[in-house]
């Protein structure tokens, strides 16, 4: 299993930072412009239960992602874990740890690609730069997002 983590403190409190990721365009205002990802459709906000579906685009290839969140503790945490999609396995959790009027918010992913022994080797270093540069790009929006509630 591979791990990522990436952790950045929102100038915001925990309940505003939480309810921006409730928000049913979030997936839309979080993903890059320049990565090759469609938001099909997000069902069931962050409960247990809640889906997620994107079309990845890899050159002329497309491939359906679709994750569904397995655990929920409002204003503290949610996970998603794929159950169709371009990785081996995939769980995210999505933690919310107040700091005074400040939020904490870490991505923390576990991660295995499809043929690990080989690919990763390969693609390894690759996917991580992806993930960091996607992470990096989230919680910079998210900060932005925040600070107008």
């Amino acid at each position: 299993m591979q791990q990522f983590e990436y952790s950045s403190l929102i100038h915001a409190p925990v309940v505003v930072v939480w309810r921006f990721h409730e928000r049913p365009d979030v997936l839309d205002i979080l993903t890059p412009p320049w990565q090759p990802v469609q938001v099909v459709r997000r069902q069931g906000g962050l409960a247990i239960g809640a889906l997620s579906e994107f079309r990845l685009f890899l050159g002329p290839i497309s491939t359906r992602w679709l994750v569904r969140h397995v655990e929920c503790e409002e204003f503290r945490l949610f996970t998603d874990v794929q159950e169709q999609g371009p990785f081996a396995s995939w769980r995210h959790r999505h933690c919310f740890k107040p700091q005074g009027d400040k939020t904490r918010l870490t991505d923390s992913i576990e991660y295995r690609l499809a043929l690990d022994t080989l690919t990763t080797p390969l693609l390894g270093w690759l996917i991580r730069q992806q993930l960091e540069s996607l992470f990096r790009y989230r919680h910079e929006v998210t900060q932005k997002e925040c600070r107008q509630w």
